[in-house]
């Protein structure tokens, strides 16, 4: 998004199938060849020097617990328990063949001998999203105080078992889980990753898709660009040409479409599945052409532009002076957020060009409430730190290198006045930076990002000499922009595998921070991703296995 001088072709993807190195296919099985070897009779596991994220601890020791077809998952009695445990029977069944009843006992699933896969919820020191994975030859046992825990205790299972386990068809095992105990919890509790919409169109299946993809490495956010120029995506009833004529394009001139309120629903329903809170962006006053275009009014000459369909920004408004205007933004955070059971709604903020300093402010001081009023805390773009944000409100910085010493000043007054820091430094965390020029997709304003410079750095210290203490950073933020990108494939080509560093530096402690181990152990991911079916760039500065 923001500062894009936007020079890049979009590409298409008989272009990237000519230069990426995976096989696979939108939700198909991959290429022959990729889906055998991880997890037969004499292929190792992962093991526990492997896991993506780095947990806090992990002793390996002991025989390892084997799963087999007598093998029950044991949960605690609740309702968002069992919801983990059939999440994983689901995800195991496939590649198993095995039956894996999901069994509730009384009191949750004890120590009993029984054998099984146990999923506890106990009193403990995980705190919301933290758990313990102890694994034996009489079972393994996740233990967390919240079913979040339980939830990222089932991601580190899952990659302690051999890379087939993530197949469509049954393999043949064996399905063995090393002995040991990780001991884990999130280093910050704001983990996302952003998905652009706007530009491009992604149905409710890719989205799923992508929801899938972030789980594995603990991300709990999701973060929905759901309006720009090119494309408004959700269906507002008391203004239904947003939709219709709003909706109606993207990028290029193709085709766009946009989400009903039951699929909105839909999406929001399966990130909470797997423990990931939708955040939802309507991007304001600028990337508003798409409004503008729907509704004449809400231009100051009562003329609707044509539609847009180019990747140039800064040029469209809103009006802070039209009242019609302040009718527009209630009505649509109204729905949005009585749509939205989080507790976040994006403001957008960013790239405001063409609406002047003084319109700024009394439109964001107009609008702040507004989403105040329906229950939501207010999330924006680093430049809505210009009009001082309210206590509790986070800013989401995008900047980098490059970026003005008075525009980060003014995050760090406002870090220091009480606003959370969520960081997106675009030359670090943006996944839709071109990793090399030469590079087929993506776009380059920001510069190159190799997988290494996106996971080189620590987000305590990113904006420690501009002023920003350490206490005010709440997390981050991989941002992942469509001008170029057009279906799941080329979306998983740029975040992959760039997406898992991100989101190591968001769950892992700073004394993980290692060049050298992670890229041995983002290596040991590639197995799994092909299993998965899913497209990556095959970096020459991360070790992949050969073959």
């Amino acid at each position: 998004m923001a500062g894009r001088r936007h020079t890049a072709l979009r590409l298409t993807a008989s272009l990237l199938l000519l230069t990426v190195a995976t096989g696979g296919t939108d939700g198909a099985a991959p290429a022959s060849g990729t889906d055998t070897g991880t997890g037969g009779a004499d292929a190792p596991t992962g093991g526990f020097g492997a896991l993506v994220p780095a947990p806090v601890s992990a002793e390996p020791g002991g025989a390892p617990y084997r799963i087999t077809p007598g093998t029950r998952i044991l949960v605690h009695d609740t309702p968002e328990a069992r919801g983990v445990g059939e999440y994983l029977a689901e995800l195991l069944r496939p590649s198993t063949g095995y039956r894996l009843p999901v069994t509730a006992r009384d009191g949750g699933a004890e120590e009993d001998g029984s054998g099984g896969i146990r999923l506890r919820l106990a009193d403990g020191p995980w705190g919301e999203e933290g758990y313990r994975l102890t694994s034996g030859p009489s079972g393994v046992t996740v233990t967390a105080e919240r079913p979040a825990g339980l939830f990222h205790g089932v991601q580190t299972l899952r990659q302690l078992l051999p890379a087939e386990v993530e197949s469509g068809r049954v393999r043949p095992g064996p399905w063995q889980v090393p002995g040991g105990v990780v001991e884990d919890r999130p280093r910050y509790a704001y983990r996302g990753a952003h998905l652009d919409v706007a530009r491009h169109f992604f149905t409710v299946d890719q989205v799923k898709r992508y929801v899938d993809q972030l789980a594995l490495y603990k991300i709990n956010t999701l973060h929905l660009h759901l309006t720009d120029d090119q494309g408004w995506r959700l269906a507002i009833d008391s203004w239904p040409r947003l939709a219709a004529v709003g909706g109606a394009t993207e990028v290029g001139g193709t085709p766009g479409g946009y989400y009903t309120k039951d699929q909105y629903r839909e999406i929001v329903a399966y990130a909470a599945s797997r423990h990931l809170e939708v955040v939802p962006e309507i991007d304001m006053p600028g990337h508003t052409n798409a409004a503008l275009t729907s509704y004449a009014e809400l231009n100051r000459d009562g003329v609707a532009p044509p539609p847009y369909t180019g990747i140039e920004v800064g040029f469209s408004s809103l009006c802070a002076d039209k009242e019609v205007t302040y009718d527009f933004v209630e009505d649509v955070i109204r729905e949005v957020a009585a749509l939205t059971p989080g507790r976040y709604l994006h403001i957008g903020g960013d790239e405001a060009h063409s609406t002047p300093d003084d319109d700024y402010a009394a439109f964001m001081a107009r609008v702040r409430p507004v989403v105040a009023e329906h229950g939501k805390t207010v999330i924006g773009w680093h430049q809505t730190t210009a009009v001082r944000p309210a206590p509790g409100e986070l800013a989401q910085y995008w900047g980098h290198d490059a970026t003005d010493a008075a525009e980060r000043a003014r995050v760090a007054e406002a870090a220091h006045a009480g606003t959370g820091i969520v960081l997106s430094p675009a030359d670090r965390a943006y996944l839709d930076m071109k990793y090399t020029a030469d590079t087929p997709l993506g776009l380059d304003w920001a510069g190159t990002v190799e997988v290494r410079r996106s996971y080189d750095w620590d987000p305590a210290t990113y904006l420690a000499a501009s002023g920003v203490p350490e206490d005010a950073v709440r997390g981050v933020e991989a941002p992942l922009w469509t001008e170029t990108l057009t279906d799941s494939r080329e979306l998983e080509f740029m975040a992959f595998p760039r997406l898992p560093g991100i989101a190591e530096l968001g769950w892992s402690p700073a004394s993980a921070h290692d060049w050298e181990d992670y890229r041995e152990r983002l290596a040991a991911q590639a197995p799994r991703w092909d299993v998965m079916g899913m497209e990556y760039y095959r970096s020459p500065q991360v070790p992949w296995p050969s073959g």
